[in-house]
């Protein structure tokens, strides 16, 4: 097979150790290198059909936009794209037992969520969103910990989420995921787009979905973070 490139478009929710929320979620979206420019033209025009503007985010997410999002949940589920998440409930994280801290968990985490979609044949991107001060320093210790791992990374960059119409849909998809776990079912137009998802992807969002699901692959990590996806 040949070498190919591809990109991932990671974002994280909740990721902070001592935030008051249950859940800690980490998620990419995939591309063929080849097919970004292709995608993320094909969003821009979804959003120019649907006349929105400025990015595209879960927590936008009502009534008056729901033909939008409905229509881009189709869209990814129609393409090429792939996504998968991690979702670790943060009560049973014990650090001190694993002689860890929560950086080391993290980076642990993020390589749990590429080691199963990382080939040698083939080379990758990854981007990151930038969430705070702290996440260059973040990027800076990931790198090093998938180096030892992972020699088919070439590059590992943070961007602004409004660069990249894929870290965005990595968000909507993630955010569904995160508020349905939440027990959150005030905003029907956010309901529904959960009911799209589920019915796509054939998996409630309450449960792990198979180890070979390659589309729409989910994890939950909710006994110890020993376990590994």
């Amino acid at each position: 097979m040949p070498n190919k490139t591809y990109n991932f478009y990671c974002d994280e929710s909740c990721h902070l150790e001592n935030d008051s929320f249950p859940f800690m979620l980490i998620s990419y979206i995939s591309c063929a290198y080849n097919q970004v420019k292709l995608h993320s033209n094909n969003i821009r025009a979804i959003k120019l059909k649907h006349f929105i503007k400025g990015e595209i985010k879960w927590s936008s997410l009502s009534k008056s936009q729901y033909p939008f999002y409905s229509e881009l949940i189709e869209y990814f589920f129609a393409t090429d794209l792939q996504f998968r998440a991690i979702v670790i409930d943060k009560s049973k994280l014990k650090h001190a037992e694993f002689n860890q801290s929560h950086n080391d968990f993290y980076d642990k985490m993020y390589y749990q969520l590429l080691n199963k979609k990382i080939f040698p044949e083939h080379s990758y991107n990854i981007y990151l969103d930038i969430k705070d001060t702290q996440s260059y320093k973040k990027a800076a210790s990931l790198k090093k910990y998938l180096n030892l791992n992972f020699i088919a990374v070439r590059n590992l960059h943070t961007i602004q989420s409004h660069e990249s119409e894929l870290m965005q849909l990595t968000d909507v998809i993630m955010g569904a995921i995160g508020y349905h776990l939440r027990g959150h079912n005030t905003v029907i137009a956010k309901n529904k787009i959960i009911e799209k998802i589920q019915a796509h992807s054939k998996s409630p969002l309450t449960h792990s979905t198979t180890k070979d699901s390659t589309k729409f692959n989910l994890f939950l990590l909710i006994s110890n973070n020993s376990a590994c996806p």
